[in-house]
């Protein structure tokens, strides 16, 4: 087994979502002061590669520690998007016969390497119609590598409630999914843990997203 870090970096001015509040991480005690290290840290719930919980969208539906914690980890598919450019609609013909339910869905669009850049808002994001379409497939966890499911901005917001109505979790800014899908593409079994802070009542957290490669057996000749 091989692991795979699908998160970004957590740093002082980092990239977020326009109107979020901006990350400051900067030393609050010091050993040369106070005998440790100690970081203050100041960040939305949204920064960073981040889970949304339902209640992002609407106070009626589940808060982050409402959510079963089955949501955030288990066998995972990645679907490949990079033929969608700027500001495209992934439609729901992508997902159809690659998803099983239960799985967590990991949608591959390339965009993670314009992270830090302005091309990265825009970025392609999910149609209605496959937000639906994964809904009713029975996929409860849907993760992208781009800033969010909808466009940046967004004028409305049909796919994440799709997917937040069924009580879904949404994974965004993930990383490194182009090496998740070669290893999947070789054979390989994918696993995802995407498991965020532990803060009740929020609408979303950070979390340190992970993929758990298992390698296929070889045939050797």
């Amino acid at each position: 087994m091989r692991l795979i870090d699908m998160s970004v970096p957590l740093r002082s001015g980092m990239p977020v979502y326009p109107g979020d509040p901006e990350v400051v991480i900067e030393a609050a005690l010091t050993v040369a002061g106070a005998g440790v290290n100690v970081l203050g840290v100041h960040m939305g719930s949204q920064s960073g590669t981040h889970v949304d919980a339902p209640r992002h969208i609407d106070d009626g539906l589940p808060a982050l520690d409402e959510v079963p914690l089955e949501r955030f980890a288990g066998a995972a598919v990645v679907i490949d998007a990079r033929e969608f450019g700027a500001r495209a609609a992934i439609g729901a013909e992508v997902f159809e016969g690659r998803v099983a339910a239960g799985q967590i869905v990991l949608i591959c669009t390339g965009w993670s390497r314009f992270w830090g850049t302005d091309e990265y808002l825009a970025h392609p994001f999910l149609s209605v119609r496959a937000a639906r379409y994964l809904v009713d497939a029975g996929i409860r966890t849907v993760g992208i590598d781009a800033l969010s499911v909808d466009p940046t901005p967004a004028h409305d917001i049909p796919a994440p409630l799709a997917l937040c109505r069924a009580h879904a979790v949404i994974a965004e800014n993930l990383t490194n999914l182009a090496e998740v899908l070669a290893a999947q593409e070789a054979g390989d079994t994918v696993e995802a843990s995407l498991f965020p802070l532990h803060i009740p009542g929020a609408d979303g957290a950070p979390v340190r997203a992970v993929a758990r490669i298992h390698p296929a057996a070889r045939v050797r000749a």
